[in-house]
């Protein structure tokens, strides 16, 4: 779970996710927050590894899968920390991970009601169309941060995971579809945020359209590294204390 400035709403977010998942290690990535989000997470029983400073969601993402590649998990989800999504839907991505290696929580697959609409909406359709025809399957939530990974993605994204603009989700998916790895989606509703601010204004969507189309351009030609299968799993040991975690 990255998150910046969460403190706010945090501890009900992870209580929330906590009551859907039990069995589940929850790892938050302070990404240089200036409040309470660290000692929050604590407080809530999750692990906490701290960034110095704001990397951005991409950078908080992967020291969040080098940490599961390290301590041999099978299975990560990812989960923003704004209370967006709904945990009740982490066991449906889980078990999509049968059939692919990265699964996608899919916001405009028919369940729930969030749209979008000027040139953000122009901009997913442009990367829906884009990526299902690279995916062999409908992709119609490109940029949803909701998603789970197989081991082999794991270790897929700890050594290599974008961290510019749109680089955590277009780019992370382009370069995952262009290695041979399968991608799916499943059908979620997407929540309002708890706290916080968008990071997008309508003011900046014709910004957002060009800067999409720029990020799947320069995605689509960037070198790729080759994909680095997982040992098989003997086990998933107990989750100790991120290296360089705040304690």
């Amino acid at each position: 779970m990255p998150a910046w400035n969460e403190a706010e709403g945090l501890a009900a977010v992870l209580a929330e996710l906590r009551a859907a998942v039990p069995a589940a290690d929850v790892l938050v990535v302070d990404d240089g927050s200036t409040d309470r989000t660290a000692q929050t997470a604590r407080a809530a029983g999750a692990l906490v590894a701290r960034l110095p400073y704001n990397l951005g969601v991409g950078g908080a993402m992967r020291t969040g899968y080098r940490y599961a590649l390290d301590q041999g998990y099978d299975a990560a989800v990812q989960v923003d920390a704004d209370g967006q999504h709904d945990p009740g839907y982490v066991p449906a991505l889980l078990a999509a991970l049968e059939t692919a290696d990265l699964v996608v929580g899919a916001r405009f697959a028919g369940v729930g009601d969030y749209r979008v609409r000027g040139p953000r909406r122009w901009s997913m359709r442009l990367l829906s169309l884009v990526l299902s025809g690279m995916a062999g399957t409908r992709l119609t939530d490109s940029t949803s941060g909701f998603r789970a990974c197989n081991r082999d993605m794991i270790a897929f994204f700890a050594r290599w995971y974008p961290a510019e603009y749109l680089g955590d989700t277009v780019e992370s998916m382009v370069g995952a579809l262009r290695r041979g790895y399968q991608v799916r989606q499943v059908a979620v509703a997407m929540r309002p945020r708890t706290t916080g601010v968008p990071s997008q204004s309508s003011a900046r969507a014709l910004v957002y359209l060009a800067r999409t189309a720029l990020v799947l351009l320069l995605a689509l030609t960037r070198r790729v590294p080759a994909p680095q299968r997982a040992e098989s799993a003997t086990r998933v040991p107990e989750p100790a204390e991120p290296a360089g975690a705040a304690r």
